[in-house]
C-alpha cells in the first residue's frame, strides 16, 4: 500500500536524525528535465536541480544511457587496483575545458572532498600551510572545509575545535564593495590584504588562497571584477596558489563552463563537482602541472574517487554540455530570470537586489527595515512550492534559483509566472496584516 506523505515524513523522523535538512516536505517518485513528481502525483518545477548538480537535467537520457552501458561492463575497480579508460578520457577532457594553462586532473566523490584534496596539493607544492578563505564562503562539511566555510549556523555551530592554519578575509570589498569605480575597490581590496598580513598571517606562510567566483550558500553574489584581479595579482606577488571553487558555479550555470571565465583571470587549481557528472557523485581538482604532480605517489586517492560510472555519466555530461549549446543557454535563461526578478524587486520594498551571473539568479527577502529576513524567505519558498515550484534560500533570506539548463522555454516562463505570483501573494499577506510563517 502507497504511504501518504505525513505517514513517510513519520517514519522519517523515527529513523534518521534531524541534522540533514530538507527543503520541501515531499518524496518524489520520478523526475524528467526540469520537472519532478511527489509520490502523490503533483508536479513541480525544479529550481533547486538537486542543489546545482542537474544542470543537464533529471535524468537526461544521454547520461542515463551511459550509465547502464558502464553498468554492464563493471562498476567499480578501484583506480588505485585496476585502471580505466573512462577515467584517463575523462580527465583529458577536462585539462582542455579548464581555465588553466597545461592542466593535469584527479577525482574524488563531494565538492568537499575536491577542496580538501585541493588544499593537500597547494600545501605539498609549496611548503607552506597556512589557507586564507572568506567570509560567507561554503566550501563543504567536513573538518577542513567547515573550518573553511565562513559561517558559524547552522555549519559549524558545535562542531569544533576546528582546523588550524585558516585565515579569512571580509566579504567586503571583494564582493559588496561600496568604492564607486575599479580603482577604489582595488585599493580598498589591497588594503584588506596588507591589514591580514600585518595582523594575522605572514604572507610567506600562506599555501593557497581559495575562493568561490559566485559565493553560493552565502548569497549568490558574484565577486567584483576588480576584486579577482587583485586576488590573482597578491597571490602570485607573495607565491600562493589560488584555488577557484567552482562546485556550485561551474559546468554552464554561469553561461561559461567555469564561472572564472567570465573574469579573464586564470587560477593555479580548480575544483568541481555537482554537474559535472548529472547527479552520479564525482568531483575533480583540476591545475597546473607542476603544482598537481607536488604529492608523492600514493598522496591522493580514495576507493571510489573516480568511479567508472560516475566517469561514464560525466563523459556524457560533457558531451550534452556542448551538444546542446547549454553555456549559451544558460545566458538566455538568466537574462529572463533576471528580468522578472528586477520586475518583482520593483514592486514589492520586502523584495530587493535581484543579481546573477548566468543562469545564477538571486533576490534577497528583507523586513520593514531593510534586514535579511528569513522567516519571509522561508514563507515565499513555501508558497511557490504550494503552486508548483521548487526553490531554496541561501544564506537564510536569499532566494536562489539553481534550475535545469535543459529547462524548456514554456516551463521557464510558467517558473516565473508562479514566482511572480507567489511574491505578490506574500506582498498582499504583508499588507493585510497577516502573520508571515513557515
Amino acid at each position: 500500500m502507497t504511504q501518504t506523505h505525513q505517514q513517510l515524513l513519520e517514519r522519517r523522523q523515527r529513523a534518521i536524525p534531524r541534522g540533514p535538512f530538507n527543503v520541501a516536505p515531499i518524496f518524489v517518485s520520478k523526475a524528467r528535465g526540469a520537472e519532478l513528481w511527489d509520490r502523490e502525483g503533483r508536479r513541480y518545477i525544479d529550481f533547486c536541480g538537486g542543489i546545482g548538480v542537474l544542470n543537464v537535467g533529471h535524468n537526461h537520457p544521454r547520461v542515463v544511457d551511459a550509465i547502464r552501458a558502464q553498468g554492464e561492463k563493471y562498476l567499480h575497480t578501484c583506480w588505485h587496483v585496476a585502471m580505466y579508460e573512462e577515467y584517463v578520457e575523462l580527465a583529458e577532457r577536462l585539462n582542455a575545458l579548464v581555465p588553466v594553462q597545461d592542466a593535469k586532473t584527479a577525482f574524488f566523490n563531494s565538492g568537499a572532498e575536491a577542496v580538501e584534496n585541493a588544499v593537500k596539493i597547494a600545501r605539498s607544492a609549496t611548503g607552506k600551510q597556512a589557507v586564507i578563505c572568506f567570509e560567507r564562503g561554503y566550501h563543504g562539511r567536513t573538518l577542513l572545509t567547515m573550518t573553511l566555510t565562513g559561517k558559524v549556523h547552522p555549519y559549524a555551530a558545535g562542531f569544533g575545535p576546528f582546523a588550524p592554519e585558516v585565515y579569512r578575509l571580509p566579504f567586503e570589498p571583494f564582493y559588496a564593495p561600496s568604492a564607486p569605480d575599479d580603482a577604489g575597490v582595488e585599493a580598498a581590496c589591497r588594503e584588506a590584504f596588507a591589514h591580514l598580513f600585518a595582523y594575522h598571517i605572514a604572507s610567506d606562510s600562506i599555501a593557497a588562497l581559495i575562493f568561490e567566483p559566485v559565493v553560493g550558500e552565502g548569497g549568490f553574489v558574484p565577486i567584483h571584477p576588480a576584486a579577482a584581479r587583485v586576488l590573482r595579482e597578491v597571490t602570485r606577488e607573495h607565491g600562493i596558489l589560488l584555488i577557484c571553487d567552482e562546485v556550485q558555479s561551474g559546468f554552464g550555470r554561469c553561461g561559461t563552463y567555469f564561472a572564472i571565465e567570465r573574469y579573464g583571470v586564470e587560477p593555479d587549481l580548480v575544483t568541481m563537482a555537482k554537474s559535472l557528472a548529472g547527479g552520479m557523485p564525482l568531483s575533480a581538482v583540476s591545475g597546473r602541472r607542476e603544482v598537481m604532480d607536488a604529492p608523492q605517489i600514493g598522496g591522493l586517492g580514495g576507493t571510489y574517487g573516480g568511479n567508472p560510472v560516475a566517469c561514464a555519466a560525466a563523459l556524457a555530461v560533457l558531451d550534452v554540455l556542448q551538444q546542446e549549446n547549454l553555456c549559451e543557454r544558460a545566458e538566455r535563461i538568466g537574462e529572463k530570470t533576471l528580468a522578472c526578478l528586477q520586475r518583482i524587486a520593483a514592486q514589492h520594498d520586502h523584495l530587493t537586489r535581484p543579481r546573477g551571473l548566468g543562469a545564477m539568479c538571486a533576490i534577497d527577502v528583507v523586513d520593514e527595515n531593510g534586514r535579511a529576513w528569513a522567516e519571509g524567505a522561508n514563507a515565499l519558498v513555501a508558497a511557490a512550492r504550494e503552486s508548483g515550484l521548487l526553490l531554496m534560500t541561501a544564506n537564510g533570506a536569499t532566494i536562489r534559483t539553481l534550475m535545469p539548463l535543459v529547462i524548456a522555454d514554456d516551463q521557464l516562463d510558467e517558473a516565473l509566472g508562479i514566482l511572480e505570483q507567489s511574491a505578490a501573494k506574500f506582498a498582499e499577506a504583508l499588507s493585510s496584516g497577516s502573520r508571515v510563517a513557515h
